[in-house]
């Protein structure tokens, strides 16, 4: 009776103030240190929710260490932590790899991030370094000091000499997981695969350029199963989508003309809990 009196005190707290008023929302969940004591449950979208019941990725397993420890965002939906059970097991088995070196995934209770994401607010986005994993002992000091590689040359237009063939079957083997909804890559790393898959290119559908990320892809997955209040992104556009990366390409090496008259740019304002699902104020008190 008493945690559900201060439940209510909560959600009552947080969404009956004016907006002005309220905390932010990444303070309040970026300072939460572990998941919260609920079934798990993604609450939202991607960049808008937040994560209940959330799980840690162990610090290291057989096939896998999670990188840069001290910011605590190992935490995902458990469907996030078997995905990256399943793709580090075929990373290991690819030559010069002996697993994956995972990067940020969600904080403990998802949410807005205090620095950096813009998503990878409801445990379902994973980033997966490009850097080979070839030794799954280092210490926490050295996953805050090893630093992945990049793949890309000419501002993402292709790849460079860290690309190898490993990188592409990885890439395929994430992307072929029926839990995926999309991959976010460099453009030029999506034209190269385009140009070297001979086989069943449906997979590429799921492949998309993006802007950065050529030190690691970022894998999102569907809302699991059950999850009524997670919302998913709208399904890739048919097709393999070669063309469109193409196209990012051709404009990374002719870039059109600048706008004589830009219109100047909002900055985005910081999300306070009215902004999230309601089940979020539940997930920070529990």
């Amino acid at each position: 009776m008493v945690r559900h009196i201060l439940t209510a005190c909560v959600i009552w707290l947080f969404t009956s103030l004016p907006m002005s008023a309220q905390p932010l929302a990444k303070e309040l969940f970026g300072n939460k240190a572990t998941g919260s004591n609920q079934r798990a449950a993604p609450h939202g979208g991607y960049a808008k929710g937040c994560l209940a019941g959330g799980v840690q990725l162990p610090e290291t397993g057989p096939t896998w260490q999670a990188m840069r420890l001290s910011r605590n965002r190992n935490w995902g939906h458990p469907e996030t932590i078997k995905y990256i059970e399943r793709l580090s097991r075929f990373a290991a088995r690819l030559p010069g790899w002996d697993g994956l070196y995972i990067g940020d995934i969600s904080q403990p209770r998802g949410g807005p991030m205090l620095t950096g994401h813009r998503s990878h607010q409801i445990g379902l986005d994973i980033d997966i370094w490009m850097r080979p994993a070839d030794d799954l002992r280092l210490s926490r000091t050295a996953r805050e000091n090893i630093s992945s590689i990049s793949l890309r040359r000419a501002k993402g237009a292709y790849v460079n000499q860290n690309w190898t063939r490993q990188h592409h079957e990885l890439l395929k083997a994430a992307a072929s997981d029926p839990a995926v909804a999309r991959i976010f890559v460099f453009p030029g790393a999506k034209v190269q695969m385009c140009k070297d898959e001979k086989g069943d290119r449906r997979w590429l559908r799921k492949i998309r350029p993006w802007w950065g990320h050529h030190y690691h892809f970022h894998v999102r997955l569907n809302c699991p199963d059950g999850a009524a209040g997670c919302v998913d992104q709208a399904a890739p556009p048919a097709g393999d989508g070669c063309a469109d990366a193409q196209e990012w390409v051709n404009n990374i090496l002719n870039p059109p003309p600048p706008d004589p008259n830009p219109k100047p740019s909002k900055p985005r304002r910081e999300y306070v809990m009215a902004d999230l699902p309601k089940q979020c104020a539940r997930v920070l008190s529990r």
